[in-house]
């Protein structure tokens, strides 16, 4: 099974649930499920979902599988509950993103990183992964649950080189909308901008492409690309910009 890195909670602006690959065509770099690596990369992205104005941000990266445990940017810190060839089933704590005051319109103020709870379960059929997770935020301003699914077709093209496509959307309740899309009574007298509720529903859709390659047993880098499209009441927000947008990510890695 392949290791993967997404991106989806850390970053604020990463659109929700991205997931990017930091390893090769196997685990570890013995070939066996068990895996430390870590990392160094690059982040180019709207500064927020919908934001007008783009920002680069360093990224240490983490991935460790060993036995039930995990360290990974999309599950947090957490076990797998049961872990089999096909049907993977874990629970973790992940941190979720909001926004700096700086990059929000002016007078909307800032959005503060926060930690949930989340559980998931991975699927795995026929060279397919299916991943379907829930998230209930539990420290931060942006409040509520949100739910992502995602379907990947990892592609061996050499025993160096993997190509992974991808497509996935995010939902959200009607709190955890509103606390990222919504514009109060105080932000709108602040920010000129008009009083706005979001409601529960889809926030985005997105495609991705992922290409990995290992330099050494060790060594590998890794650069995937994709366009998240926000939708619902997430794109008719006044703080939105931009409804659809493209981002990036570059990294170099060192498995253990």
């Amino acid at each position: 099974m392949l290791a993967m890195l997404p991106f989806a909670m850390a970053p604020a602006s990463v659109p929700a649930q991205t997931q990017s690959p930091i390893q090769g065509p196997s685990d570890g770099p013995d070939g066996d499920d068990d895996h430390i690596t870590i990392g160094i990369g690059g982040l180019y992205a709207p500064a927020y979902h919908g934001a007008d104005d783009y920002r680069f941000q360093p990224l240490p990266l983490v991935d460790v599988k060993w036995g039930r445990f995990f360290v990974n940017l999309q599950d947090g810190v957490g076990a797998n509950l049961l872990d089999s060839e096909h049907v993977t089933i874990g629970v973790g704590l992940t941190p979720v993103g909001g926004y700096r005051a700086k990059d929000a319109p002016d007078g909307i103020g800032k959005l503060s990183l926060g930690l949930g709870g989340r559980g998931f379960v991975k699927l795995r059929q026929g060279g397919f992964e299916a991943t379907l997770g829930a998230t209930k935020i539990i420290t931060g301003n942006t409040e509520g649950v949100i739910a992502d699914a995602s379907l990947a077709y990892p592609i061996t093209a050499s025993d160096k080189l993997m190509l992974i496509p991808s497509i996935g959307t995010t939902w959200g309740d009607r709190k955890h909308s509103n606390r990222y899309f919504g514009v109060t009574a105080a932000q709108s007298a602040a920010s000129g901008l008009p009083q706005y509720r979001a409601g529960s529903g889809l926030i985005d859709a997105k495609a991705e492409l992922a290409v990995v390659y290992r330099l050494t047993d060790r060594i590998g880098v890794m650069a995937m690309g994709g366009v998240s499209s926000l939708l619902g009441d997430a794109k008719d927000s006044p703080i939105v910009y931009h409804k659809t947008r493209p981002y990036g990510v570059f990294a170099v890695t060192y498995s253990f």
